[in-house]
């Protein structure tokens, strides 16, 4: 697959890495805490970097709904709330991790999905590939940033939902 810096795509392919580690959270043959770390990682820094980079860009294209880049924003901090009480259980596999881990696919999944028929397929018809690579450049610094960080910690996650 060639390498893109088209945001749009981008986040379309950070969205299949979460949908890949939901699928081996769930498995009881995969190591499900190393798939929940490494997807906390990834949902945090891709959010932040969305809100940094991508959201406050496509504000000012009069074809792309403010509210739906609000809304995404409102979303952002649901998925954060499902993802904190997952990892605040302590017995992976354990019928509260299930519970809590279907509230998790279940909030990002809607997200990712409005995101993807509204702003992202805004995006596509409204934006310039020349912009939206820009996009893409600025988005990727931003949340390999955030990933070097580990920036899906408990604590960091409970800094981010009280901001």
């Amino acid at each position: 697959m060639t390498p893109t810096h088209d945001v749009v795509e981008l986040i379309l392919q950070d969205h299949r890495t979460m949908e890949d580690l939901f699928r081996d959270m769930r498995s009881v043959e995969a190591d499900r805490a190393a798939a929940l770390s490494e997807f906390a990682d990834l949902l945090i820094a891709h959010a932040l970097a969305e809100e940094a980079e991508v959201y406050p860009a496509l504000r000012r294209f009069k074809n792309i709904d403010d509210e739906e880049v609000e809304h995404g924003e409102e979303e952002h901090e649901e998925g954060n709330k499902a993802l904190l009480e997952l990892l605040e259980v302590e017995d992976v596999g354990s019928d509260e991790w299930d519970e809590k881990l279907e509230n998790l696919v279940e909030a990002v999944n809607h997200h990712t999905d409005e995101e993807e028929r509204t702003i992202l397929n805004g995006a596509r018809e409204n934006v310039a590939m020349e912009r939206r690579e820009e996009l893409g450049v600025a988005f990727l610094k931003e949340r390999d940033k955030q990933l070097s960080a580990h920036c899906g910690s408990v604590d960091n996650i409970r800094r981010i939902l009280k901001d």
